[in-house]
């Protein structure tokens, strides 16, 4: 297939005569990464080191034999399917040989961010009921210092290092035998049992469990195919950490089914924009996804016109909406269109921009094949073209594999409303059929009757020369319930002012509709972020909270 040929080419065909075919009994790791096999030089996985210079490789065939190993040091240790893992590991090669290993065993991981800490920790084991750890020294520690909080936690294992307390990955791993056999653990898994738990936080109270069934990795192949466009021969780099979703969109499920080889890099504490460029050269990368944020930094702080970006093909976006002014600088520096899309922990993408569809800059896209996506309003009924509502999902009379099935021991009665599953997310629908992100449904901000979405401010104040990256929040005020509030970070050269504040003010109300221009504007070094690169809005609204009590 040549570089400018795509999966699909007539998106109205595909979406419309697309099914789901869900067999009875599906296992990933036995089913579709375990095909790739036969050529044990096939590359599955490449990591590269924290300096961008070294990378090392694991073929299909040497990724399974590790993962049948690490399935039988499983059996060993008395776990059976169904049973959960908290599973806490950097970009790594254990953690694919673990969720491989779980996922042929049919033992459901706990995919876990390594910046979680105490109250987290306990919070997780214990809601999910895991009975074994497996992490690194660092994720030990934690660990150890929630004991008393974890009784039902059985089994502790180590990666790295000897501790007491703690089983030895690498030496369970060497004495394990590489054959693995399905009937050790009940025969194979059915496409309904469970196989992955992630956990999704709200505005209020503490985060829900989202559980997905072994069939949700194969619904991924809509990801891989149509969205991420991929195909055999390619090296695709998703710029995400392993806690979080967005692993199961682009390191782990589509791709592998596909039968493309993952790329990881070994990245340190905090994000260094100036390695990305050198690894996709060095590499040989031809698709590539990361969030917003990491875009903005790029284009920011680097000279990309001076890189050769003749390997990579295909550019994506997810984890928060993006700007169109990032589309049209990064296009203009790299030749390159970013592809933006849309999806939850609790689903895979349900709106995306496709490599044959026009872009249109700002768009969520269109939905994705297999899903019947609406804009709805509070009573279930489709709002008027260019009218904000919220965005739906259809789950009956069918739920597709692709979306969860509610929140795992909670309350889930808000999300499902009649024949729908709500995502808490706002946006409004074009005449053309174009998904446009207003905000989550708790970030819009409601100032003098008027509903103003964080990301329509953000986006008009990115398009001022001026501004690195920025971001929106509502804040408390008497006469005006909340105003508008951004915070700014600004490109060097560029100094912090009145005279600056005003002009960015000015730009805003020329840019989108006056009354949206933010009253208030903080410069800031740098925004909170996830280690994965999307800004944490929850932190800044809490930073102004305790500054307004403060005073």
């Amino acid at each position: 297939m040549k570089k400018n040929e795509h999966n699909m080419t007539d998106y109205k065909a595909t979406y419309d005569n697309f099914k789901w075919n869900v067999p009875e009994y599906y296992n990933f790791a036995l089913d579709d990464f375990d095909k790739w096999t036969g050529d044990k030089t096939k590359t599955a996985l490449v990591t590269v080191s924290e300096d961008g210079t070294r990378a090392s490789k694991l073929s299909f065939w040497e990724l399974s034999m590790r993962a049948g190993k690490f399935a039988n040091v499983l059996k060993k240790m008395g776990l059976k399917r169904g049973d959960r893992i908290f599973l806490m590991l950097p970009r790594s090669e254990e953690w694919y040989i673990a969720m491989l290993g779980m996922i042929k065993s049919g033992v459901a991981a706990m995919p876990t961010p390594n910046l979680v800490t105490g109250h987290d920790i306990d919070y997780r084991i214990n809601s999910a009921g895991a009975v074994m750890a497996l992490t690194d020294a660092e994720g030990a520690a934690k660990v150890d210092a929630a004991r008393d909080k974890i009784p039902g936690l059985k089994h502790r294992m180590v990666i790295g290092q000897s501790r007491p307390g703690w089983e030895s990955f690498e030496k369970l791993m060497d004495e394990s035998p590489r054959e693995f056999n399905p009937d050790d653990f009940g025969g194979k898994t059915r496409s309904t049992d469970p196989m992955l738990i992630y956990f999704t936080s709200g505005t209020t109270g503490n985060p829900k469990m989202v559980r997905h069934i072994q069939a949700y990795a194969l619904s991924h192949i809509v990801t891989a195919k149509f969205i991420q466009d991929l195909r055999p021969t390619d090296i695709i780099w998703v710029h995400a950490d392993t806690g979080w979703a967005k692993a199961a969109y682009g390191k782990i499920f589509g791709q592998w089914i596909i039968g493309a080889t993952v790329m990881q890099w070994k990245m340190g504490a905090k994000f260094e924009p100036r390695y990305i460029p050198e690894i996709i050269q060095r590499f040989g990368v031809t698709v590539f996804c990361a969030p917003p944020t990491a875009y903005k930094l790029l284009i920011g702080q680097l000279d990309l016109a001076k890189y050769d970006w003749k390997e990579l093909r295909h550019c994506l976006s997810a984890g928060e909406p993006l700007n169109p002014e990032v589309i049209k600088s990064w296009k203009e520096k790299t030749g390159l269109y970013i592809y933006d899309y849309y999806g939850q922990t609790e689903t895979i993408p349900l709106v995306a921009n496709y490599a044959c569809l026009p872009i249109r800059a700002g768009s969520m896209g269109k939905p994705t094949p297999g899903h019947i996506v609406e804009i709805l309003d509070d009573d279930c009924n489709p709002v008027p073209v260019n009218e904000e509502g919220h965005i739906a999902v259809k789950v009956k009379p069918v739920n597709p594999p692709s979306i969860f099935e509610g929140y795992w021991k909670a309350e889930s009665g808000a999300s499902f409303v009649g024949d729908w599953y709500f995502t808490g997310d706002r946006a409004y629908k074009d005449e053309d059929g174009y998904f446009w992100f207003v905000g989550r449904s708790d970030d819009l901000i409601k100032s003098s009757g008027y509903r103003i979405g964080p990301f329509e401010v953000e986006s008009a104040l990115q398009e001022h020369k001026a501004v690195m990256e920025n971001a929106v929040i509502g804040v408390p005020d008497d006469l005006k319930g909340q105003i508008v509030k951004a915070f700014v970070v600004l490109r060097q050269g560029y100094a912090g002012g009145p005279e600056l504040v005003k002009d960015l003010q000015e730009h805003v109300k020329k840019v989108t509709a006056p009354y949206k221009y933010p009253r208030e504007i903080e410069f800031v070094s740098e925004l909170p972020k996830t280690i994965s690169g999307k800004i944490r809005r929850v932190e800044l609204r809490k930073m102004e909270k305790e500054k307004k009590a403060r005073a």
